[in-house]
């Protein structure tokens, strides 16, 4: 897993309420591919292959959102993925419940932006 210790720096510094999530939501993305890295871009933790993924709204206190910056691009047969804009797509996630039910959906996606960046 491709854990930076500046993620983690940047948490613990933030202190954030959904933090433990957000560390559920990190495990699950960079365990699907030793691909996928991770950075702190626009004061936010950001997943990274051959261009940026997604990147945590750290405004959301009630829920983790997750935003795909180019997530209009990305099969999405679940639905997890929500938004009409031109590229970008947010997933949102309530608690642990509800991070273990959209894992495989969010494991796909991720996937799909690794074939797609690879084709």
């Amino acid at each position: 897993m491709n854990k930076n210790e500046k993620v983690d720096a940047f948490l613990t510094m933030k202190a954030h309420p959904m933090t433990p999530y957000i560390n559920e939501i990190r495990e699950i993305i960079l365990d699907v591919s030793p691909k996928v890295t991770e950075d702190i871009k626009w004061n936010s933790p950001t997943f990274i292959y051959k261009g940026n993924i997604a990147s945590f709204f750290m405004n959301a206190k009630k829920f983790v959102s997750l935003m795909f910056h180019k997530g209009a691009f990305l099969d999405d047969p679940t639905g997890l993925l929500q938004g009409e804009g031109k590229e970008g797509r947010v997933a949102h996630f309530e608690n642990s419940e509800d991070i273990l039910a959209k894992k495989s959906a969010l494991q796909d996606i991720i996937r799909s932006w690794i074939n797609l960046q690879d084709e």
